[in-house]
Protein backbone atom coordinates (compact mmCIF):
# COMPACT_ATOMS: atom_id res chain seq x y z
CA UNK A 1 0.00 0.00 0.00
CA UNK A 2 2.80 2.40 0.75
CA UNK A 3 6.20 3.09 -1.71
CA UNK A 4 8.02 0.07 -2.51
CA UNK A 5 11.82 0.15 -0.95
CA UNK A 6 14.33 -0.35 -3.15
CA UNK A 7 16.27 -3.93 -2.92
CA UNK A 8 19.30 -2.06 -1.21
CA UNK A 9 16.90 -0.83 1.79
CA UNK A 10 14.80 -4.18 1.66
CA UNK A 11 18.35 -6.22 2.11
CA UNK A 12 20.66 -4.05 4.26
CA UNK A 13 18.22 -2.36 6.39
CA UNK A 14 14.57 -4.59 6.92
CA UNK A 15 13.56 -7.87 7.95
CA UNK A 16 10.41 -9.48 7.17
CA UNK A 17 7.40 -9.86 9.67
CA UNK A 18 6.23 -13.22 7.38
CA UNK A 19 2.87 -11.72 6.11
CA UNK A 20 3.54 -9.84 2.96
CA UNK A 21 0.57 -7.43 3.30
CA UNK A 22 1.84 -6.76 7.29
CA UNK A 23 5.35 -5.60 5.05
CA UNK A 24 3.75 -3.44 2.77
CA UNK A 25 2.02 -1.46 5.73
CA UNK A 26 5.20 -0.85 7.20
CA UNK A 27 7.39 0.58 4.40
CA UNK A 28 9.40 -2.61 3.34
CA UNK A 29 9.10 -4.41 7.11
CA UNK A 30 10.51 -3.94 10.31
CA UNK A 31 13.49 -2.14 10.28
CA UNK A 32 16.59 -4.60 11.34
CA UNK A 33 18.32 -4.27 15.12
CA UNK A 34 15.81 -2.57 16.46
CA UNK A 35 13.47 -3.05 19.43
CA UNK A 36 9.99 -3.03 19.12
CA UNK A 37 5.89 -3.34 21.32
CA UNK A 38 2.96 -5.37 20.18
CA UNK A 39 0.51 -4.87 22.14
CA UNK A 40 -3.19 -6.19 22.65
CA UNK A 41 -5.68 -8.20 24.65
CA UNK A 42 -5.49 -11.64 25.15
CA UNK A 43 -6.32 -13.58 22.32
CA UNK A 44 -6.10 -10.82 20.01
CA UNK A 45 -3.17 -12.73 17.78
CA UNK A 46 0.05 -11.74 19.55
CA UNK A 47 1.69 -15.13 19.91
CA UNK A 48 0.97 -16.09 16.18
CA UNK A 49 2.25 -12.54 15.07
CA UNK A 50 5.68 -13.16 16.93
CA UNK A 51 5.74 -17.17 15.41
CA UNK A 52 5.58 -15.73 12.01
CA UNK A 53 8.21 -13.00 12.14
CA UNK A 54 10.57 -15.85 14.00
CA UNK A 55 9.56 -18.44 11.10
CA UNK A 56 10.33 -16.06 8.63
CA UNK A 57 13.84 -16.06 9.79
CA UNK A 58 14.22 -19.27 10.28
CA UNK A 59 13.14 -20.04 6.88
CA UNK A 60 16.14 -17.30 5.61
CA UNK A 61 18.60 -19.61 7.99
CA UNK A 62 18.60 -17.28 10.66
CA UNK A 63 19.22 -17.98 14.28
CA UNK A 64 15.95 -16.80 16.02
CA UNK A 65 14.62 -17.56 19.60
CA UNK A 66 11.43 -17.64 21.29
CA UNK A 67 11.23 -16.79 25.04
CA UNK A 68 8.34 -17.79 26.73
CA UNK A 69 7.76 -16.73 30.31
CA UNK A 70 3.90 -17.62 30.42
CA UNK A 71 3.04 -20.52 28.42
CA UNK A 72 5.01 -23.54 28.35
CA UNK A 73 6.95 -24.64 25.28
CA UNK A 74 3.85 -27.40 24.72
CA UNK A 75 1.69 -24.97 24.70
CA UNK A 76 3.57 -22.81 22.26
CA UNK A 77 3.92 -25.54 20.19
CA UNK A 78 0.69 -26.71 20.12
CA UNK A 79 -0.73 -22.84 18.90
CA UNK A 80 2.12 -23.58 15.96
CA UNK A 81 0.84 -26.76 15.24
CA UNK A 82 -3.00 -25.45 15.25
CA UNK A 83 -2.07 -23.27 11.84
CA UNK A 84 -0.23 -26.94 10.48
CA UNK A 85 3.66 -25.12 11.65
CA UNK A 86 6.13 -27.48 12.94
CA UNK A 87 8.14 -24.86 14.19
CA UNK A 88 11.60 -26.36 12.63
CA UNK A 89 14.58 -24.00 13.24
CA UNK A 90 12.83 -22.33 15.59
CA UNK A 91 14.43 -22.62 19.47
CA UNK A 92 11.82 -22.16 22.13
CA UNK A 93 13.31 -20.53 25.51
CA UNK A 94 10.82 -21.62 28.30
CA UNK A 95 11.60 -19.71 31.29
CA UNK A 96 9.40 -20.09 34.41
CA UNK A 97 10.34 -18.11 37.98
CA UNK A 98 10.27 -19.64 40.67
CA UNK A 99 8.13 -18.60 44.22
CA UNK A 100 11.40 -16.63 44.98
CA UNK A 101 11.71 -14.73 42.19
CA UNK A 102 8.42 -13.11 42.51
CA UNK A 103 10.38 -12.03 45.95
CA UNK A 104 10.43 -8.44 46.17
CA UNK A 105 13.75 -8.92 48.01
CA UNK A 106 15.23 -11.35 45.16
CA UNK A 107 14.63 -8.58 42.51
CA UNK A 108 17.67 -6.80 40.42
CA UNK A 109 17.50 -4.04 38.07
CA UNK A 110 19.24 -4.58 34.45
CA UNK A 111 21.66 -2.09 33.31
CA UNK A 112 24.88 -3.93 31.72
CA UNK A 113 25.13 -6.75 32.19
CA UNK A 114 29.10 -7.24 32.73
CA UNK A 115 27.93 -4.39 35.38
CA UNK A 116 24.87 -5.40 37.30
CA UNK A 117 24.10 -8.44 39.02
CA UNK A 118 20.86 -9.68 37.44
CA UNK A 119 18.08 -11.60 38.43
CA UNK A 120 17.86 -15.43 38.25
CA UNK A 121 15.60 -15.42 35.62
CA UNK A 122 17.35 -12.59 33.60
CA UNK A 123 20.61 -14.28 33.59
CA UNK A 124 18.89 -17.30 32.19
CA UNK A 125 17.95 -15.89 29.17
CA UNK A 126 20.59 -13.65 28.53
CA UNK A 127 22.74 -17.01 28.87
CA UNK A 128 20.81 -18.53 26.49
CA UNK A 129 21.11 -15.68 24.28
CA UNK A 130 24.95 -15.83 24.61
CA UNK A 131 25.14 -19.11 23.82
CA UNK A 132 22.45 -19.08 21.20
CA UNK A 133 23.39 -16.04 19.13
CA UNK A 134 19.77 -15.47 17.51
CA UNK A 135 19.49 -12.64 15.51
CA UNK A 136 15.57 -12.54 15.73
CA UNK A 137 13.76 -12.70 19.60
CA UNK A 138 10.32 -12.34 20.60
CA UNK A 139 9.72 -11.84 24.22
CA UNK A 140 6.22 -13.39 25.58
CA UNK A 141 5.29 -11.50 27.52
CA UNK A 142 5.64 -8.08 29.66
CA UNK A 143 3.51 -9.07 32.35
CA UNK A 144 5.69 -11.59 33.93
CA UNK A 145 8.85 -8.99 33.34
CA UNK A 146 6.76 -6.11 35.35
CA UNK A 147 6.58 -8.27 38.13
CA UNK A 148 10.24 -9.09 37.80
CA UNK A 149 10.98 -6.04 37.86
CA UNK A 150 8.86 -5.08 41.35
CA UNK A 151 8.43 -0.87 40.46
CA UNK A 152 7.48 1.04 37.28
CA UNK A 153 10.83 2.62 37.76
CA UNK A 154 13.13 -0.40 37.85
CA UNK A 155 10.71 -1.97 35.09
CA UNK A 156 11.79 0.94 32.83
CA UNK A 157 15.15 0.69 33.37
CA UNK A 158 15.14 -3.63 32.92
CA UNK A 159 13.75 -2.87 29.07
CA UNK A 160 15.90 -0.06 28.35
CA UNK A 161 18.89 -2.18 29.34
CA UNK A 162 17.45 -5.09 27.79
CA UNK A 163 17.05 -2.99 24.44
CA UNK A 164 20.85 -1.63 24.32
CA UNK A 165 22.32 -5.34 25.49
CA UNK A 166 20.16 -6.71 21.68
CA UNK A 167 21.10 -3.56 20.14
CA UNK A 168 24.58 -4.39 20.85
CA UNK A 169 24.25 -7.62 19.51
CA UNK A 170 22.51 -6.92 16.58
CA UNK A 171 19.31 -8.73 17.13
CA UNK A 172 15.25 -7.67 16.00
CA UNK A 173 13.20 -7.72 18.69
CA UNK A 174 9.78 -7.93 19.77
CA UNK A 175 8.17 -8.41 22.72
CA UNK A 176 4.49 -8.93 23.41
CA UNK A 177 2.11 -7.16 25.98
CA UNK A 178 -1.77 -8.46 26.59
CA UNK A 179 -2.51 -5.20 28.99
CA UNK A 180 -2.86 -7.61 31.60
CA UNK A 181 -0.59 -5.69 34.27
CA UNK A 182 -0.47 -2.08 34.79
CA UNK A 183 -1.66 0.98 32.51
CA UNK A 184 -0.27 2.69 29.50
CA UNK A 185 3.11 3.24 30.20
CA UNK A 186 4.23 6.58 27.54
CA UNK A 187 7.63 6.71 29.16
CA UNK A 188 7.85 2.50 28.10
CA UNK A 189 6.40 3.21 25.21
CA UNK A 190 9.29 6.07 24.03
CA UNK A 191 12.20 3.20 24.60
CA UNK A 192 10.20 1.06 21.97
CA UNK A 193 11.60 1.87 18.07
CA UNK A 194 7.99 0.87 16.69
CA UNK A 195 4.89 0.28 18.40
CA UNK A 196 2.20 -2.51 16.93
CA UNK A 197 -1.55 -2.69 18.38
CA UNK A 198 -3.46 -5.27 18.04
CA UNK A 199 -7.24 -5.09 18.40
CA UNK A 200 -10.28 -7.46 18.56
CA UNK A 201 -13.80 -6.40 18.74
CA UNK A 202 -17.24 -8.68 19.29
CA UNK A 203 -19.93 -7.37 17.12
CA UNK A 204 -23.72 -7.72 18.34
CA UNK A 205 -23.85 -10.37 15.73
CA UNK A 206 -21.67 -12.39 13.99
CA UNK A 207 -18.17 -13.43 14.15
CA UNK A 208 -15.04 -11.39 15.85
CA UNK A 209 -13.31 -8.57 14.25
CA UNK A 210 -9.82 -7.74 14.21
CA UNK A 211 -7.93 -4.84 13.57
CA UNK A 212 -4.23 -4.06 13.78
CA UNK A 213 -2.49 -0.27 13.84
CA UNK A 214 1.01 1.05 13.62
CA UNK A 215 0.70 3.53 16.53
CA UNK A 216 4.81 4.48 16.54
CA UNK A 217 7.42 3.21 13.93
CA UNK A 218 10.53 5.53 13.78
CA UNK A 219 12.16 7.22 10.39
CA UNK A 220 9.95 5.19 7.92
CA UNK A 221 6.63 6.20 6.49
CA UNK A 222 4.02 3.54 7.32
CA UNK A 223 0.01 3.41 6.38
CA UNK A 224 -1.48 4.75 9.35
CA UNK A 225 -5.22 3.88 10.46
CA UNK A 226 -6.69 0.67 11.09
CA UNK A 227 -6.01 -2.26 8.90
CA UNK A 228 -8.78 -5.37 9.22
CA UNK A 229 -6.88 -8.56 9.82
CA UNK A 230 -7.84 -12.30 10.51
CA UNK A 231 -6.44 -15.35 11.92
CA UNK A 232 -7.08 -18.19 9.81
CA UNK A 233 -5.28 -21.58 9.15
CA UNK A 234 -1.54 -20.11 8.38
CA UNK A 235 -1.60 -17.70 10.51
CA UNK A 236 -2.60 -13.62 10.36
CA UNK A 237 -4.03 -12.28 7.28
CA UNK A 238 -3.69 -8.67 6.91
CA UNK A 239 -6.03 -6.20 4.48
CA UNK A 240 -4.52 -3.25 4.47
CA UNK A 241 -6.62 -0.02 4.47
CA UNK A 242 -7.08 0.84 0.87
CA UNK A 243 -5.65 4.21 0.02
CA UNK A 244 -6.22 5.12 -3.74
CA UNK A 245 -4.04 7.65 -3.86
CA UNK A 246 -1.58 5.30 -3.85
CA UNK A 247 -2.33 3.45 -6.35
CA UNK A 248 -2.75 5.96 -9.11
CA UNK A 249 -1.70 5.36 -12.94
CA UNK A 250 -0.48 7.62 -15.34
CA UNK A 251 -3.38 6.86 -17.94
CA UNK A 252 -6.78 4.17 -17.69
CA UNK A 253 -8.29 2.57 -20.58
CA UNK A 254 -11.23 4.60 -21.87
CA UNK A 255 -14.47 3.31 -24.62
CA UNK A 256 -17.59 2.35 -24.08
CA UNK A 257 -18.93 -1.12 -22.82
CA UNK A 258 -21.79 -2.25 -24.19
CA UNK A 259 -24.75 -4.86 -22.77
CA UNK A 260 -25.70 -5.92 -26.01
CA UNK A 261 -28.89 -4.57 -25.27
CA UNK A 262 -28.90 -1.32 -28.26
CA UNK A 263 -31.48 0.50 -26.48
CA UNK A 264 -30.20 0.40 -23.03
CA UNK A 265 -26.64 1.64 -24.29
CA UNK A 266 -28.58 4.22 -26.53
CA UNK A 267 -30.20 5.42 -23.24
CA UNK A 268 -26.70 5.78 -21.42
CA UNK A 269 -25.24 7.78 -24.77
CA UNK A 270 -23.46 5.00 -25.94
CA UNK A 271 -23.26 2.38 -22.98
CA UNK A 272 -21.17 2.61 -19.66
CA UNK A 273 -17.71 4.36 -19.77
CA UNK A 274 -14.84 2.28 -19.25
CA UNK A 275 -13.19 3.50 -15.34
CA UNK A 276 -16.76 4.92 -14.22
CA UNK A 277 -19.31 4.13 -11.47
CA UNK A 278 -23.02 3.78 -12.46
CA UNK A 279 -25.58 3.28 -9.66
CA UNK A 280 -28.92 1.96 -10.42
CA UNK A 281 -31.64 3.08 -8.00
CA UNK A 282 -34.96 1.84 -7.62
CA UNK A 283 -37.51 0.04 -5.66
CA UNK A 284 -37.20 -4.20 -4.64
CA UNK A 285 -37.61 -5.92 -7.90
CA UNK A 286 -37.84 -3.11 -10.86
CA UNK A 287 -34.73 -4.49 -12.74
CA UNK A 288 -31.54 -2.84 -11.35
CA UNK A 289 -29.59 -6.35 -10.46
CA UNK A 290 -30.62 -8.00 -14.07
CA UNK A 291 -29.25 -4.47 -15.59
CA UNK A 292 -25.64 -5.10 -13.35
CA UNK A 293 -25.52 -9.22 -14.82
CA UNK A 294 -26.53 -7.85 -17.98
CA UNK A 295 -23.35 -5.65 -18.72
CA UNK A 296 -21.31 -8.18 -16.62
CA UNK A 297 -22.26 -11.15 -18.95
CA UNK A 298 -21.75 -9.10 -22.05
CA UNK A 299 -18.46 -8.16 -20.98
CA UNK A 300 -17.45 -12.02 -20.06
CA UNK A 301 -18.53 -12.70 -23.25
CA UNK A 302 -16.66 -10.53 -25.19
CA UNK A 303 -13.56 -12.28 -23.16
CA UNK A 304 -12.77 -9.48 -20.78
CA UNK A 305 -13.48 -10.64 -16.84
CA UNK A 306 -15.99 -9.80 -15.02
CA UNK A 307 -17.01 -10.07 -11.14
CA UNK A 308 -20.46 -10.03 -9.11
CA UNK A 309 -20.16 -9.96 -4.86
CA UNK A 310 -23.89 -10.63 -3.84
CA UNK A 311 -24.82 -9.45 -0.47
CA UNK A 312 -28.70 -10.47 -0.73
CA UNK A 313 -29.21 -13.21 -2.67
CA UNK A 314 -27.10 -16.68 -3.09
CA UNK A 315 -25.40 -17.53 -6.18
CA UNK A 316 -27.49 -20.25 -7.51
CA UNK A 317 -30.24 -17.68 -7.23
CA UNK A 318 -28.72 -15.51 -9.63
CA UNK A 319 -27.54 -18.17 -12.21
CA UNK A 320 -31.00 -19.52 -12.13
CA UNK A 321 -32.86 -15.82 -12.95
CA UNK A 322 -30.64 -15.57 -15.26
CA UNK A 323 -31.13 -18.52 -16.74
CA UNK A 324 -34.72 -17.49 -17.22
CA UNK A 325 -33.51 -14.54 -19.48
CA UNK A 326 -32.20 -16.56 -21.87
CA UNK A 327 -28.46 -15.85 -20.26
CA UNK A 328 -26.46 -18.99 -19.78
CA UNK A 329 -23.61 -17.89 -16.97
CA UNK A 330 -22.00 -21.85 -16.84
CA UNK A 331 -19.98 -22.02 -19.56
CA UNK A 332 -18.63 -18.06 -18.55
CA UNK A 333 -18.20 -18.84 -15.26
CA UNK A 334 -16.49 -22.40 -16.13
CA UNK A 335 -14.40 -20.29 -18.07
CA UNK A 336 -13.29 -18.02 -15.08
CA UNK A 337 -14.39 -15.32 -16.95
CA UNK A 338 -17.20 -14.57 -14.53
CA UNK A 339 -17.11 -15.27 -11.15
CA UNK A 340 -20.18 -14.91 -8.61
CA UNK A 341 -19.52 -14.29 -5.24
CA UNK A 342 -21.89 -14.67 -2.38
CA UNK A 343 -20.83 -11.87 0.86
CA UNK A 344 -21.80 -12.85 4.18
CA UNK A 345 -21.97 -9.63 6.22
CA UNK A 346 -21.58 -11.26 9.24
CA UNK A 347 -18.49 -13.16 8.70
CA UNK A 348 -16.61 -10.60 6.37
CA UNK A 349 -14.73 -7.85 8.10
CA UNK A 350 -14.62 -4.73 5.29
CA UNK A 351 -11.06 -4.64 4.99
CA UNK A 352 -11.19 -8.11 3.85
CA UNK A 353 -14.11 -7.12 1.46
CA UNK A 354 -12.19 -4.24 -0.12
CA UNK A 355 -8.96 -6.27 -0.63
CA UNK A 356 -11.06 -8.47 -2.37
CA UNK A 357 -13.09 -6.46 -4.44
CA UNK A 358 -9.80 -4.25 -4.95
CA UNK A 359 -7.86 -7.65 -6.18
CA UNK A 360 -10.37 -8.70 -8.99
CA UNK A 361 -9.55 -5.33 -10.23
CA UNK A 362 -6.21 -5.02 -9.61
CA UNK A 363 -4.80 -8.67 -9.92
CA UNK A 364 -7.45 -10.36 -12.86
CA UNK A 365 -7.77 -6.80 -14.03
CA UNK A 366 -11.77 -7.56 -14.21
CA UNK A 367 -13.31 -4.63 -16.65
CA UNK A 368 -16.83 -4.83 -14.58
CA UNK A 369 -17.35 -5.66 -11.41
CA UNK A 370 -21.11 -5.36 -9.71
CA UNK A 371 -21.78 -4.57 -5.86
CA UNK A 372 -25.81 -6.24 -5.56
CA UNK A 373 -25.96 -4.41 -2.85
CA UNK A 374 -25.08 -1.19 -1.31
CA UNK A 375 -27.85 -1.95 1.24
CA UNK A 376 -25.71 -5.38 2.02
CA UNK A 377 -22.50 -3.73 1.18
CA UNK A 378 -24.26 -1.30 4.76
CA UNK A 379 -24.49 -4.01 6.80
CA UNK A 380 -20.96 -5.35 6.26
CA UNK A 381 -19.66 -1.85 7.49
CA UNK A 382 -19.68 -2.01 11.44
CA UNK A 383 -19.05 2.12 11.21
CA UNK A 384 -21.55 3.55 8.97
CA UNK A 385 -20.45 7.04 9.52
CA UNK A 386 -17.66 5.76 7.45
CA UNK A 387 -19.28 4.27 4.68
CA UNK A 388 -19.42 6.67 2.17
CA UNK A 389 -15.49 7.89 2.89
CA UNK A 390 -14.69 4.01 2.06
CA UNK A 391 -17.14 3.77 -0.76
CA UNK A 392 -15.38 6.90 -2.27
CA UNK A 393 -12.11 5.53 -1.86
CA UNK A 394 -13.09 2.07 -3.40
CA UNK A 395 -14.62 3.60 -6.45
CA UNK A 396 -11.39 5.68 -6.70
CA UNK A 397 -9.60 3.28 -6.80
CA UNK A 398 -11.10 0.92 -9.08
CA UNK A 399 -11.83 4.26 -11.55
CA UNK A 400 -7.99 4.37 -11.17
CA UNK A 401 -7.72 0.33 -12.80
CA UNK A 402 -10.15 1.29 -15.56
CA UNK A 403 -12.70 -0.75 -14.04
CA UNK A 404 -16.96 -0.06 -15.10
CA UNK A 405 -18.18 -0.28 -11.56
CA UNK A 406 -21.90 -1.25 -10.77
CA UNK A 407 -23.85 -0.48 -7.71
CA UNK A 408 -27.30 -1.99 -6.80
CA UNK A 409 -28.87 0.39 -4.52
CA UNK A 410 -32.86 -0.30 -3.21
CA UNK A 411 -35.27 2.17 -2.48
CA UNK A 412 -37.74 1.93 0.07
CA UNK A 413 -41.58 1.74 -1.26
CA UNK A 414 -42.81 0.72 -4.67
CA UNK A 415 -44.58 3.44 -6.24
CA UNK A 416 -44.46 6.85 -6.46
CA UNK A 417 -42.22 10.00 -5.57
CA UNK A 418 -41.74 9.17 -1.87
CA UNK A 419 -38.86 6.74 -1.85
CA UNK A 420 -35.82 7.41 0.04
CA UNK A 421 -32.07 5.26 0.20
CA UNK A 422 -30.67 4.22 3.51
CA UNK A 423 -27.30 4.40 1.34
CA UNK A 424 -27.10 8.01 -0.50
CA UNK A 425 -24.35 7.38 -3.37
CA UNK A 426 -25.52 9.73 -5.73
CA UNK A 427 -23.34 11.99 -5.64
CA UNK A 428 -19.85 9.42 -5.73
CA UNK A 429 -21.79 7.72 -8.90
CA UNK A 430 -20.51 8.94 -12.40
CA UNK A 431 -23.65 8.03 -13.63
CA UNK A 432 -26.95 7.10 -11.89
CA UNK A 433 -29.74 5.14 -13.12
CA UNK A 434 -33.22 5.45 -12.03
CA UNK A 435 -35.96 2.64 -12.33
CA UNK A 436 -39.51 2.95 -11.48
CA UNK A 437 -43.03 1.46 -11.26
CA UNK A 438 -45.99 3.30 -12.59
CA UNK A 439 -49.53 2.08 -12.76
CA UNK A 440 -51.56 2.29 -16.28
CA UNK A 441 -54.97 0.69 -16.62
CA UNK A 442 -55.05 -1.25 -14.15
CA UNK A 443 -51.60 -2.69 -15.01
CA UNK A 444 -47.74 -2.30 -13.19
CA UNK A 445 -45.29 -1.38 -15.92
CA UNK A 446 -42.04 -0.01 -15.41
CA UNK A 447 -39.73 3.12 -16.47
CA UNK A 448 -36.03 3.36 -17.14
CA UNK A 449 -34.40 6.71 -17.01
CA UNK A 450 -30.54 8.20 -16.39
CA UNK A 451 -30.76 10.96 -14.72
CA UNK A 452 -26.71 11.75 -14.50
CA UNK A 453 -23.91 10.86 -16.79
CA UNK A 454 -20.45 12.76 -15.99
CA UNK A 455 -18.33 10.91 -18.65
CA UNK A 456 -20.54 12.20 -21.88
CA UNK A 457 -24.33 12.94 -22.95
CA UNK A 458 -27.03 10.65 -22.31
CA UNK A 459 -31.02 10.24 -23.56
CA UNK A 460 -32.88 12.68 -21.06
CA UNK A 461 -35.78 10.90 -22.14
CA UNK A 462 -38.18 8.39 -19.80
CA UNK A 463 -38.32 4.75 -21.64
CA UNK A 464 -40.78 2.12 -20.42
CA UNK A 465 -38.43 -1.23 -19.11
CA UNK A 466 -39.80 -4.83 -19.47
CA UNK A 467 -37.78 -7.95 -17.95
CA UNK A 468 -38.95 -11.00 -20.11
CA UNK A 469 -38.22 -14.72 -21.59
CA UNK A 470 -36.11 -13.33 -24.00
CA UNK A 471 -33.67 -11.01 -21.53
CA UNK A 472 -33.98 -7.20 -21.27
CA UNK A 473 -36.22 -5.07 -23.25
CA UNK A 474 -36.54 -1.23 -23.37
CA UNK A 475 -38.92 0.34 -25.58
CA UNK A 476 -39.59 4.04 -27.11
CA UNK A 477 -39.75 6.88 -25.03
CA UNK A 478 -42.51 8.00 -23.29
CA UNK A 479 -43.14 11.23 -24.70
CA UNK A 480 -47.22 10.73 -24.51
CA UNK A 481 -47.46 10.34 -20.57
CA UNK A 482 -46.79 12.79 -18.03
CA UNK A 483 -46.18 12.37 -14.22
CA UNK A 484 -44.37 8.98 -14.75
CA UNK A 485 -42.18 9.37 -11.69
CA UNK A 486 -45.32 9.89 -9.70
CA UNK A 487 -46.38 6.42 -10.20
CA UNK A 488 -49.83 7.60 -11.47
CA UNK A 489 -48.98 9.44 -14.56
CA UNK A 490 -51.41 10.76 -16.88
CA UNK A 491 -51.80 9.49 -20.37
CA UNK A 492 -52.03 12.47 -23.02
CA UNK A 493 -51.90 10.31 -26.66
CA UNK A 494 -54.82 8.29 -28.13
CA UNK A 495 -53.21 4.86 -28.04
CA UNK A 496 -51.26 2.95 -25.88
CA UNK A 497 -48.08 1.72 -27.72
CA UNK A 498 -47.57 -2.08 -26.76
CA UNK A 499 -43.97 -3.84 -26.02
CA UNK A 500 -45.54 -7.04 -26.06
Amino acid sequence: MSKEPTSATREDDTVSTGISTFDGILGGGLTRNRFYMVQGVPGSGKTTLALQFLMEGARHGESVLYVTLSETEEEIRAVAASHGWSLDGVQVLEVIPSEEALSPEEQYTVFQPDEVELSETTKAILGEVEARKPVRVAFDSLSELRLLAGSPLRYRRQMLGLKQYFAGRKCTVIVLDDFTGTDDDPQLQSIAHGIIELDQETPLFGSARRRLRVIKYRGRQFVGGYHDFRIARGGLQVFPRLVASLHRQAETLGGALSSDVPELDQLLGGGLERGTSTLLSGGPGTGKSTIAAQYAVAAARRGERAAMFLFDESAATMKKRLQALSLDVEPLMRSGRLTMQQIDPAELSPGELMCTVAGVSSNERASVVVLDSLNGFLNAMPHDKVLNVQLHELLTFLGQQGTATLLVAVQRGLIGMAMDSPVDASYLADTVMLLRYFELKGSIRGAISVLKKRSGPHERTIREFAIGPTGLRVGPALDRFHGVLTGVPKYLGDALPSMD
